[in-house]
């Protein structure tokens, strides 16, 4: 394989390193060899390179800073390491380029990002050492687990800040400023057990769980056809898993459902508890036998960017000028690390080149967009850390 140049070798040397996250797959290799390569590259370049541990051994993200002169605003990248797993690919780690474009696991998620961010923070520091004067730091975060719990970038809030930030994911170069949260939640509903030829006696709890089941059908049609967000859509509501009972003779005691609430900007698991209990208070109106509780599991809130910010400005008009095209805005439907970034105060924006096969067995991240996105970047910094 003939690699085109240097940011294209690093992204091939990226995807070539197995990084499957290991809470998705046990036994997994994780990201301690990919942490090691970061780590080394970037340090060669100039960059102030530390491991920093997370809440998991072993799983450690990389931090490297490019100093500026002082007095400048910050700028943090953040971009991750792990990947899904292999099922069903036939050769995940061994990078191949047809047709300008690279393929294997992780190219498009989300190493072809993570690339271009670190050629960004190399470029950063090669011009402090040319003597070209930038006040503020850039600080690149290249985090472990984003495929499952995140544990990589909530060790990075907790220890460091920036003025703005950047999340590399492949939005197609497009710049996405909002996307949406989820909130899982259990609701159990409560019988009474007895032998099933006793109906005098036994309560079926799944039955009651049927009546949570028909209000949730009826709650998701109401979100589909309220509030709309720009860009994001409608809100949503789905049952997720449904376990009860215990054999085939005896009235149900108990009955659990898991269900999935996608939130919009400016809902919160607060507010959507309240709509949740505000349904099952309406079903215990109707049935005084009915008995049913709820608690919230988990939580990632929604994410939305003023695009009026400095950040935006600045990575839109590097685009702008690279492409010759108006920057384009857009939403993501799914949830990103962006949240926890913006929740702690860091102005926050997503962009990453094109690219396909999310997730799926054959992966692919066009490399003419890597480069524009490691040129954008390039262009923000210089704007922007001044």
């Amino acid at each position: 394989m003939q690699l085109m140049d240097e940011l294209h070798d690093l992204l091939a040397r990226l995807v070539s390193i197995d990084s499957v996250n290991p809470r998705l797959v046990p036994g997994a290799s994780g990201e301690s060899t990919i942490g090691s390569c970061v780590a080394e590259w970037l340090g060669a370049r100039g960059l102030e390179v530390r491991l920093q541990d997370t809440t998991e051994a072993g799983r450690r993200n990389v931090i490297a800073i490019a100093r500026g002169t002082g007095g400048g605003r910050s700028l943090m990248l953040n971009a991750h390491m792990d990947t899904v797993g292999v099922t069903g690919m036939e050769a995940p780690f061994r990078p191949e380029i047809r047709g300008g474009r690279l393929y294997g696991r992780g190219a498009m998620d989300t190493k072809g990002a993570l690339a271009a961010f670190m050629m960004a923070a190399a470029d950063a520091a090669a011009a402090r050492a040319d003597g070209k004067r930038r006040r503020g730091d850039v600080i690149l975060t290249a985090v472990v687990d984003e495929e499952y719990a995140s544990i990589g970038t909530e060790a990075v809030v907790r220890e460091y800040r920036a003025d703005a930030a950047i999340v590399g994911e492949p939005t197609g170069l497009r710049i996405v400023t909002e996307h949406k949260g989820f909130a899982w939640f259990d609701i159990e509903t409560s019988g009474v057990a007895a032998h099933g030829s006793l109906p005098d006696v036994g309560v079926d709890a799944i039955v009651a769980m049927g009546k949570v089941l028909v209000e949730l059908e009826a709650e998701s049609l109401r979100l589909a056809a309220g509030r709309r967000h720009p860009t994001l859509g409608a809100a949503s509501v789905h049952a997720s898993l449904v376990a009860g009972g215990q054999e085939l003779s005896s009235y149900p005691a108990a009955c659990r459902l898991s269900l999935e609430r996608r939130t919009l900007p400016g809902e919160t698991a607060q507010s959507v508890e309240s709509e949740l209990r505000t349904l099952l208070d309406r079903i215990g109106a109707a049935d005084p036998k009915f008995r049913a509780t709820m608690r919230c599991t988990f939580v990632r809130n929604p994410m939305e960017a003023d695009r009026a910010s400095a950040i935006v400005a600045a990575l839109s008009a590097n685009l702008a000028r690279r492409t010759g095209s108006p920057a384009v805005f857009a939403g993501e439907s799914g949830w990103l690390d962006s949240s926890l970034l913006d929740g702690a105060g860091i102005q926050t924006v997503v962009i990453g080149p094109r690219g396909a096969g999310l997730h799926g067995v054959e992966e692919w991240v066009e490399l003419d967009s890597v480069r524009t996105c490691q040129e954008v970047v390039t262009g923000a910094i210089d704007d922007f850390c001044q």
